[in-house]
């Protein structure tokens, strides 16, 4: 028979674990998914690898042999697959910038196509991505296609991946801070910081639309990079401010969810369509299966609302 490396793979991730469970875990598959793989794998090989039951999982003599020399095939094997990659260029992927939910995005790739070479940017904005996507100075990029400057040049496709979820950013003493949803409404009484990077055109345009809906007030315009700046900002001037409700916060900020309705902010992955490269489909692929996997682009249960695409 063929030996299958996945299934190697397997073998050797419950041998370091001795649990099915952490094993599944890492290798982002089912406990259910991993036991049948691996029975199935035994009577195939006649021979069982593991004594198991309920509360004891434990290598067999054969099982310690299968461990020892798979642990080799896949050291060679990686090897194998560097030195034939070393020569095929990385996929380029702007992910905006620090401390969005974008980031699972990086996660995933790197677990579903660990020998695929990638390399991330931060753009700050697709406005900057789409010149060099047409470039081809990039291969992916992330943003709300709808608050470009310009309609979607023709040479682009994009498909929605994403729609997150916005909250407020307050300072722990702020008075919406006690409740534990934010109705829009109750938000309007208290005027904004609005802090963008000068190249998120499409996230300063979404957050205009989003005052101008619902009668919000902005106190004050800030340029900056990344969540870590806006939260800053936020301490600093103690405004309340938009953000993304899965960011990590610092202490003295707390973050509530917005509703009635909730805001939703639309993340498409832009690509060139003539762009066929092998490792460029392999990327765009895992990343629609995670999305719907994952449920990324499911839109909230609740009432909710997304900015029309900006009139040009």
């Amino acid at each position: 028979m063929d030996l299958d490396l996945r299934l190697i793979r397997y073998v050797v991730y419950v041998a370091d674990e001795l649990h099915f469970g952490r094993a599944a875990a890492r290798l982002h598959i089912t406990q259910q998914t991993l036991s049948a793989q691996i029975s199935k794998f035994e009577s195939q090989l006649g021979v069982a690898l593991f004594e198991r039951d309920r509360r004891h999982v434990a290598l067999t003599p054969a099982g310690v042999l299968l461990v020892e020399g798979g642990r080799c095939l896949l050291t060679d094997a990686g090897d194998l697959l560097a030195k034939v990659t070393a020569e095929i260029p990385a996929v380029r992927l702007d992910m905006v910038t620090d401390g969005l939910p974008l980031a699972v995005i990086a996660t995933v790739l790197r677990s579903r196509l660990p020998e695929a070479a990638l390399e991330f940017t931060q753009l700050h904005g697709l406005a900057v991505a789409v010149p060099k996507l047409l470039a081809t100075e990039l291969d992916v990029a992330f943003g709300w296609v709808g608050g470009l400057p310009e309609p979607l040049p023709t040479p682009l496709s994009h498909r929605v991946v994403m729609r997150d979820r916005l909250g407020v950013v307050l300072p722990q003493d702020h008075p919406l801070a006690p409740l534990a949803e934010v109705p829009l409404a109750d938000l309007a009484p208290f005027p904004l910081l609005l802090h963008t990077a000068k190249e998120a055109v499409e996230w300063e345009r979404w957050n205009e639309q989003l005052c101008a809906r619902f009668g919000l007030q902005v106190a004050e315009r800030m340029r900056g990079h990344g969540r870590a700046s806006a939260n800053a900002a936020v301490l600093a001037r103690g405004l309340p401010s938009i953000g993304p409700l899965k960011a990590p916060v610092p202490d003295g900020l707390t973050v509530r969810p917005l509703v009635a309705p909730v805001p939703v902010y639309e993340w498409s992955m832009v690509w060139r369509s003539a762009n066929q490269v092998p490792g460029v489909v392999r990327v765009l692929t895992a990343i629609r299966d995670a999305s719907a996997a994952a449920g990324w682009a499911v839109p909230p249960a609740q009432e909710y609302w997304k900015p029309a695409a900006v009139t040009r």
